[in-house]
């Protein structure tokens, strides 16, 4: 009885600190999800930024032996943005998707996390606690999932009946042997809307995700993009959101409840040119408290380079040939000529056949020449 009231206590005191969903789960081994995992290992699945090995990823115990019970929180975020600033022809912009909006998640999570921590062991002083945010061993859509937040979509998301995917999961591993709560009924029946609209084909049936397609981990990744996929991402610098975009249950859905997630305009949607050369200090300054920032600038220039090939920018020209001509980093040279060759201008295809002259690593000459390629199937 002390421990159900305790759970009460809990529950009411995450709503006065401004957790939208909180639910109890046990520390048993998830069986599945470690099936599931292995599964993804063995068909080069998984993206690489996974933490731990896969006995620590599906096992509580290991990362904290005297665990009894997760406790699981979800915090709500906008998905639409008021007055959001247009792309003109004189000024694209790009896109951060929604989960990179406004405050650094993993901090704002953090924060209530170590709060209910605080209350708990008031409350039990000889309390056991361990706190994590998307960065730990253990799946928080996994841990969600068992405690009844959600249940998991086809598009690998956590489907709340309150705030649809549009959610930031954390979780807290407790030695108090909390009585668990009951898991959320899948609601996806037949509906495929999310696998049908994936850019890249990266939902696999029976919501599985090819994390080398993903366009969401695609645009982390700070190599040249492989070639099928540069056309695929247009003007998004980070993240994707068009599985959750296009799923039923996130029809109507956009909540405004912590101030923290409110996207500013001209990060959350960044004119282009300007990211080409901005430097490190006034990259950390402008973009250093959003999530989207964790990869450094490099990767997210090279996808504004993308971007304005995709648009065909002919007013970037002159800033992506200095780019192509001057920037010490191959894969932001290479990257340049390829999205000169795109937009396709004589201009592009004369600067990029005089850059070739100077060059000397081979990947980017590579690059060059693909770039060339392009006045070749338009006859220019």
């Amino acid at each position: 009885m002390r421990t159900e009231r305790l759970k009460e206590e809990i529950k009411q005191y995450a709503k006065e600190i401004g957790i939208d969903k909180i639910g109890f789960a046990t520390a048993d081994v998830f069986g599945e999800l470690r099936e599931r995992l292995r599964r993804q290992q063995e068909l080069g699945y998984q993206s690489g930024f996974e933490k731990g090995t896969l006995e620590e990823r599906t096992e509580p115990q290991r990362l904290l032996p005297e665990a009894q019970a997760i406790i699981s929180i979800a915090l709500a975020y906008p998905t639409r943005m008021k007055n959001a600033p247009k792309s003109t022809k004189e000024e694209r912009r790009g896109l951060f998707a929604r989960a990179s909006w406004g405050v650094d998640y993993h901090h704002v999570l953090r924060d209530r996390l170590e709060k209910l921590t605080a209350f708990i062991e008031e409350r039990v002083p000889n309390a056991v606690n361990k706190i994590m945010v998307d960065t730990g061993e253990l799946s928080d859509r996994a841990v969600a999932e068992r405690a009844g937040i959600g249940f998991s979509g086809k598009n690998t998301s956590i489907i709340t009946k309150e705030f649809g995917s549009f959610v930031y999961l954390g979780e807290m591993m407790t030695n108090i042997p909390f009585i668990p709560d009951d898991p959320v009924e899948d609601s996806c029946g037949d509906c495929r809307k999310c696998l049908d609209a994936c850019p890249t084909g990266a939902l696999i049936e029976g919501g599985q995700l090819n994390a080398q397609r993903c366009i969401a981990f695609l645009t982390q990744t700070k190599d040249f993009l492989p070639d099928e996929f540069r056309t695929k991402i247009g003007n998004r610098v980070y993240g994707c959101d068009t599985c959750q975009q296009v799923c039923p249950r996130n029809k109507g859905v956009d909540f405004h409840l912590h101030p923290e997630f409110e996207p500013e305009h001209d990060i959350a949607k960044p004119k282009l040119k300007p990211m080409l050369r901005i430097s490190n200090r006034e990259f950390k300054e402008k973009f250093g408290h959003i999530s989207g920032s964790w990869r450094g600038k490099k990767p997210l220039q090279r996808n504004a380079l993308l971007a304005l090939g995709h648009y065909k920018d002919t007013t970037a020209i002159a800033e992506m040939i200095d780019v192509m001509n001057n920037d010490p980093r191959p894969v932001i040279r290479g990257t340049a000529a390829w999205s000169l060759g795109k937009i396709g201008t004589n201009e592009a295809f004369r600067a990029i056949e005089a850059a070739m002259t100077a060059e000397k690593d081979e990947r980017v000459l590579y690059e060059m020449k693909k770039g060339l390629a392009f006045g070749n199937e338009t006859g220019a």
